[in-house]
């Protein structure tokens, strides 16, 4: 099955999905180019991603949509199993928002382009100078009633388990006095691990969990710290007992 699996991936997935990739790109730097980035920056990615799982056969799981105000901005947290996390995230989270993604991404042909011109965040650390100019880039879009994804590993995992956050999100939504969402992600890690680099895709589910947002409760380091704990908590609870616990990883 895994077998026939595979040839369906390189003679129907592949080629659909290029063209797929190709024209949502394209729409979406013509669409942001016109003007409208809040449109066209969300919506043919999210119908690229869409269409990507759908091609891909996957059974797709959704939790806790309900638990969302399409009123309110928020930062979406969630825990980085593998590539795949981009359009579970993207097709199903159901949220107009903006990435805050690797600079590394920008030099993706064409796709890294599309997301520069839809104002999606792109991650420099090259300095701390550098740092806070992401980081205000960032402010910038939240103050504008938009809502953030961010993965605070930085990085994917090597194993399914979680490793350690970073603080920029927290620090943000805390500034702001958003709410912080958790974003449980489950089985991406066994459709695409990260040692496959971004070959054939395994057939699993995928699961993607919303939680209670967090909200504010004050304002300062020790809020920070505490929202950060609370989110870190709350996304490890839905993982299944395999993938609990913290494992270090190397490259965050």
């Amino acid at each position: 099955m895994q077998f026939l699996y595979k040839i369906y991936q390189i003679l129907i997935v592949l080629p659909l999905g290029l063209l797929i990739t190709f024209i949502a790109a394209i729409i979406t730097i013509i669409g942001c180019l016109l003007g409208n980035a809040h449109f066209w920056g969300y919506y043919p990615g999210k119908i690229w991603s869409w269409l990507i799982c759908r091609l891909l056969l996957l059974p797709i799981k959704v939790e806790g949509r309900n638990l969302i105000d399409k009123h309110q901005s928020y930062v979406f947290v969630a825990n980085h199993q593998g590539p795949m996390d981009i359009f579970l995230i993207y097709g199903f989270l159901g949220r107009n928002f903006k990435w805050m993604m690797k600079k590394a991404l920008r030099r993706i042909f064409l796709v890294g382009y599309a997301c520069e011109k839809a104002h999606h965040i792109y991650v420099d650390k090259s300095g701390p100078k550098k740092i806070q100019a992401t980081i205000d880039h960032a402010r910038h879009t939240l103050q504008g009633g938009t809502s953030l994804v961010v993965f605070p590993e930085g990085s994917r995992s090597f194993t399914g388990h979680m490793g350690f956050f970073r603080k920029g999100a927290f620090q943000l939504a805390d500034e702001l006095q958003l709410p912080v969402v958790p974003i449980t992600i489950d089985g991406s890690f066994d459709v695409l691990p990260r040692m496959a680099g971004f070959g054939f895709v395994r057939y699993h589910k995928m699961r993607l969990v919303i939680h209670q947002p967090i909200m504010p409760k004050g304002k300062g380091q020790a809020d920070v710290a505490e929202v950060m704990r609370e989110s870190y908590d709350t996304i490890m609870s839905a993982l299944p007992e395999r993938h609990q616990g913290y494992v270090k990883n190397d490259d965050q």
